[in-house]
């Protein structure tokens, strides 16, 4: 589900609270220093007729003064505002569970009954994202019907400061488990068989196995939904590496720069590979562009403070995806509202390039790699890996101009 950073200090709706209420407590003071009794020497105390007038030689003055009442009112304007907190956040919180029941539900995890990773640090999260550009909902999911090239580890520390996704080649080559609902597996293969063999439930066993990693939502994301998602938000603005034609009808010209991108040229380049010489690699560095233009763009256009667009916005991406059935919008929309597209880190499962296997063009695993990145994943350790052996930052120039695809 990046731009404008945001602050990193507590939330302004927590602070907001507190800082209503605080005038209550002086307010309580001046209202019971009213009732108190005082000496004649006391000047400048509420509620004495007594009290000294500069310039009036030290004489007091007969008028009595009128009662302040500040205290009362701070007090009803605290308690209003604390209110009026409570129901917009329980109105959001309603809101988040309506879209919460908009979305498809599956339950990948069912068929799989034996030998999952053990959940090693409580709070983060591992999500799996699938995505493919199906056109039909009702095949999602379903073993031989529905193809996935798009494979992304999500790791979410249990601080939610960051989220770290790693892209797994479609070709990379991997040991797939026996299905435990159909005749295929137990055997090496394109890491994309293991959808096109036994659906979600085997990639799921598949790459649980290959990273010791034990995944706590799937997410299945239809890239073709992601056009009403882009759409939704006015187009977004990516930087395109290089002059290249479409290979797919209407066939569009993309010039080199910053292209502002509407749902359909969006999808139309992120989908480009031949173009490339590293081929499919391209694609998914493109794909993670697209996801961070959407979520920079969700951010910086006022879409996430505006209650309409925001709506179209939530609305667009429930029908895109399908979860999990413990997966709740609600839960996540609070837990990572503070994360921005500086927040996130991108990189590719470790390999060899790549290689000819059994007559067959796969990507390679580097295992040694491999197993430091997905130990760190388990154990929560990112921070430590990024440090030592993560990927560099990308020096690639982003153009200021931006052009539009033709």
């Amino acid at each position: 589900m990046p731009t404008t950073p945001a602050s990193r200090g507590p939330s302004s709706g927590r602070a907001s609270v507190p800082g209503a209420l605080a005038p209550t407590s002086g307010a309580r003071a001046r209202v019971s220093a009213a009732n108190a009794p005082t000496s004649p020497a006391a000047p400048g105390v509420y509620g004495r007729s007594s009290a000294r007038t500069p310039g009036n030689g030290g004489e007091y003055s007969g008028r009595k003064k009128i009662r302040p009442r500040w205290g009362r009112i701070a007090l009803v304007l605290g308690c209003l505002v604390l209110v009026l907190a409570l129901l917009a956040g329980l109105g959001g919180f309603i809101y988040y569970k309506y879209v919460d029941s908009g979305l498809n539900r599956d339950d990948p995890f069912s068929q799989i009954t034996d030998g999952r990773p053990p959940k090693v640090v409580d709070g983060a999260l591992n999500i799996l994202l699938l995505g493919s550009d199906s056109r039909d909902p009702d095949n999602k999911g379903k073993p031989g019907e529905w193809r996935t090239d798009t494979m992304i580890l999500l790791h979410i520390p249990a601080d939610h400061q960051h989220a770290y996704l790693i892209s797994m080649p479609r070709d990379l080559y991997v040991h797939i488990p026996k299905s435990k609902t159909t005749p295929y597996g137990n055997t090496n293969a394109k890491l994309n068989a293991s959808f096109s063999w036994g659906g979600t439930p085997l990639t799921v066993q598949t790459i649980e196995e290959y990273t010791n990693v034990r995944m706590d939502h799937v997410l299945l994301i239809d890239f073709g939904g992601f056009k009403q998602v882009i759409d939704a938000l006015g187009g977004i603005d990516m930087n395109v590496e290089k002059d290249i034609t479409s290979i797919h009808p209407p066939k569009r010209h993309f010039n080199k720069g910053m292209n502002h991108l509407n749902g359909d040229e969006a999808l139309d380049y992120a989908r480009q590979r031949y173009q490339f010489p590293d081929g499919d690699f391209a694609r998914m560095r493109h794909q993670q562009e697209m996801m961070k233009a959407i979520l920079d763009k969700a951010v910086s256009s006022g879409t996430v403070s505006n209650p309409a667009k925001l709506n179209s916005f939530l609305k667009a991406i429930t029908k895109a995806m399908t979860v999990d059935k413990d997966f709740s919008l609600a839960d996540m929309a609070l837990q990572f509202r503070n994360l921005r597209s500086d927040d996130l880190t991108f990189m590719v499962s470790p390999n060899d390039g790549s290689k000819k296997i059994g007559g067959e063009d796969v990507v390679v695993p580097d295992k040694e790699k491999a197993t430091a990145l997905y130990d760190a994943v388990r154990n929560d350790k990112m921070a430590d890996w990024m440090a030592t052996s993560g990927p560099k930052p990308s020096t690639a120039p982003s153009a200021k101009a931006s052009t539009k695809s033709k």
